[in-house]
């Protein structure tokens, strides 16, 4: 068997930042080389008196970047993240060496526009594309002749984490179409963008940007309602299941099976 330190890096939290209540990020110092490709996500640990316990985490930044970034929402009856969310600069995780996941950006097909859809914290591994990409188009080294086209909801706008950073890259560059949308405009009377949960408006906007299952490869990640019926939706449309790349980022208990 191999051990704990064959396994494991002890991460450092270096800097945090909270968005809203229960909805925050931290950057680690990994504790050693860490390799990952964009879309993959990291294994966390805290050590309990009983137990280590670990989640898997989609890391928001690039593989250029030199830290670790990742954002996470705070689940109050959850095994972890109340761990995580007392945790503050300086303090360690456990961080398993090897990254895993398949939710990777699609090379491959010749496919030309890249719909991606995600709920709060479910933007991360889209971060994560993003910076790369943008690093790779300054250095003249972009990957193909792609569009990805970015709808990411939250309830309130304060819960985006990432709009600022998402907004002026759209401005910046030709390749990325980016919309942000809150499903509680009633909670939240400040904002004057799109309204709606994703699902509410794939259909519009697939409609406005011209999107086809011949040409798009679709990828949803967040909440597993959002995913089902977004899924839904896009199957309807003509998209093909090969096509289509999910990440759910926890799985309601009434559909857990023994």
């Amino acid at each position: 068997m191999r051990s704990a330190e064959e396994k494991f890096y002890r991460a450092r939290i270096t800097h945090r930042d909270e968005f809203s209540p229960g909805l925050w990020k931290i950057l680690l110092d990994t504790g050693g080389e860490y390799k990952f490709v964009a879309g993959q996500f990291a294994t966390l640990g805290v050590q309990t008196s009983q137990k280590l316990v670990e989640r898997a985490y989609s890391i928001v930044s690039s593989p250029y970047e030199h830290q670790m970034e990742l954002f996470i929402e705070l689940v109050p009856a959850g095994e972890l993240t109340p761990l995580l969310h007392a945790l503050q600069v300086g303090d360690e995780v456990s961080l398993r060496k090897i990254a895993k996941g398949r939710f990777t950006l699609d090379l491959k097909s010749g496919h030309k526009n890249h719909l991606l859809l995600s709920t709060v914290t479910g933007v991360a591994p889209y971060i994560s594309y993003l910076r790369t990409l943008y690093k790779d188009w300054i250095d003249k080294n972009f990957p193909a002749d792609i569009h990805l086209y970015l709808i990411n909801a939250a309830s309130r706008s304060w819960e985006f984490g990432y709009h600022q950073e998402l907004d002026q890259l759209a401005s910046k560059v030709p390749w990325l179409t980016y919309v942000p949308t809150v499903s509680r405009p009633y909670e939240d009377t400040a904002w004057r963008g799109e309204t709606g949960r994703v699902e509410d408006i794939i259909r519009k906007y697939t409609d406005l940007w011209k999107l086809t299952g011949a040409d798009t490869t679709g990828y949803l990640c967040g909440n597993p309602q959002m995913i089902e019926h977004g899924k839904g939706i896009l199957l309807r449309r003509g998209f093909d299941k090969l096509s289509l790349r999910e990440e759910v980022y926890w799985i309601p208990p009434k559909t857990l099976r023994r």
